[in-house]
């Protein structure tokens, strides 16, 4: 018998059009998203996915999985640009998704406005994380600048963590000294006894803690609590210094990649649970400082006073930090090819 090739054709145009139906059919109603976020937020991104899964089952019906890549949070950056289909970024810093605006529209120029406190859910600080009994007697900023002390510090080239311990020390010297070359000096010093410049936060924690290596961790607040509840086992102590940093934790929707998959409505409703009551209690649970004021008064007592400045208050902004301290070429790396 003869074969009808348009019989032949009709039928596989059948058969793919019900494979397509099965394929959309019960696997539609399951979404799937992927944040990249900095390295230090893992635990917490852990809890948040699977309350959130079960936040937006209730309201839509639908089953929602978000999977997690971590990193240096600059180095997240890049890859986002290199082409990590991430529908939400969480960053540890503004510059890292202003960067996804300025290469490609990647993220809407307006993303500060899209959620509240400047699209920023949570805040932390520097802290130091030294051995039990502080046998090297660290206090404050100027003990990391003495002969004999090791800090470690995660590069600030590539993580947020590590910029922030740089501003939080130029700060600090900055009022101190009341000169930007004598903050230059203080940074420089201090930068002279890191042994190693780890990527990111965990890499600098599991270099102090699991090596041995350094007298002082200086890390993000959560990062510090969780290493001396979970893996110090009396091994270690914090340390708050008489001043440091607020390091605002900003968030946002990856547009080109959202629009890409249809996940724009998921993906927003993902971010705005980080700022509902469920989710600034997890965010406190994590030892990240919650941005809503009844919460945070309900953990206080994890949550020490200390004297912070801004980016904005101390060095103009982060453009500004940007262009003179960690440009390439700029202070930092000056720094650096002089220790």
């Amino acid at each position: 018998m003869p074969i009808d090739l348009r019989h032949l054709v009709k039928i596989g145009v059948v058969a793919f059009s019900l494979g397509l139906h099965v394929l959309s059919g019960p696997a539609s109603a399951e979404t799937r998203l992927l944040n990249a976020s900095y390295d230090v937020s893992r635990e917490l991104y852990k809890d948040i996915n699977k309350a959130f899964r079960a936040a937006w089952k209730k309201r839509t019906g639908h089953d929602v999985i978000v999977n997690q890549s971590h990193g240096g949070s600059s180095r997240q950056a890049l890859s986002v640009i290199g082409g990590l289909e991430a529908d939400v970024v969480t960053m540890n810093q503004a510059p890292d998704i202003d960067i996804l605006v300025k290469r490609g529209g990647l993220v809407s120029e307006h993303w500060r406005t899209e959620f509240p406190h400047d699209a920023s859910p949570y805040f932390t600080t520097s802290v130091f994380l030294v051995r039990k009994g502080n046998p090297k007697g660290i206090r404050d900023w100027n003990d990391l600048v003495k002969s004999g002390i090791s800090v470690i510090v995660p590069n600030p080239k590539t993580s947020g963590n590590g910029r922030y311990t740089y501003l939080a020390a130029w700060g600090y010297a900055l009022q101190r000294e009341k000169s930007a070359e004598g903050a230059s000096a203080f940074v420089a010093a201090l930068f002279k006894n890191v042994p190693v410049l780890d990527g990111g936060g965990r890499g600098a924690s599991t270099t102090f803690t699991q090596r041995d290596v350094g007298d002082v961790l200086v890390t993000f607040e959560n990062e510090a609590v969780q290493l001396e509840r979970e893996l110090g086992s009396g091994r270690f102590e914090i340390v708050y210094p008489s001043i440091s940093i607020n390091a605002s934790a900003p968030v946002a929707i990856v547009s080109k990649v959202v629009d890409k998959h249809g996940t724009r409505e998921v993906s927003k409703g993902y971010l705005e649970f980080l700022f509902s009551p469920e989710g600034q209690e997890i965010i406190a649970r994590h030892h990240f400082r919650p941005r809503d004021p009844a919460i945070l008064a309900a953990h206080a007592r994890n949550f020490p006073a200390i004297a912070t400045f801004t980016v904005e208050e101390r060095f103009g902004g982060w453009e500004a930090v940007q262009g003179d301290h960690f440009s390439d070429g700029g202070i930092f790396d000056r720094i650096v090819t002089r220790r």
